[in-house]
């Protein structure tokens, strides 16, 4: 998982959790909606300033988001554990392709690992 992701699913769950929208979350924090949706969705890198601007919004710190963020990668690491242990039990030095979905990888992107 990308730090973008992490972060981007962290903030949508915490602004679903304060009944927030999208919108509203934009219009408060003044980022335009079209890049706030992208950051949600991690397809956008937010500046330290804009993710200051939002969690101020949210009513958390940066390191609030950052202990949010980090409970995203433990969620996420069961199926990177996961992909590790099938691999560890090939005997061969192929190269493994892997798909991932859209969410978490860059456009879709296909990632080799070798095993």
């Amino acid at each position: 998982m990308l730090l973008r992701h992490a972060i981007g699913s962290a903030l949508r769950r915490l602004r679903l959790n304060r009944g927030l929208t999208l919108r509203q979350l934009s219009d408060a924090s003044r980022v335009s909606l079209p890049y706030l949706s992208e950051v949600e969705r991690g397809r956008k890198e937010a500046s330290s300033e804009i993710l200051s601007t939002i969690c101020i919004v949210l009513g958390l710190s940066v390191a609030d988001l950052l202990r949010e963020t980090d409970a995203e990668f433990a969620r996420a690491e069961p199926a990177v554990l996961d992909i590790r242990s099938r691999m560890r039990d090939d005997a061969d030095d192929e190269l493994h392709e892997i798909s991932l979905s859209p969410r978490t990888t860059a456009g879709g992107q296909t990632l080799l690992l070798a095993a």
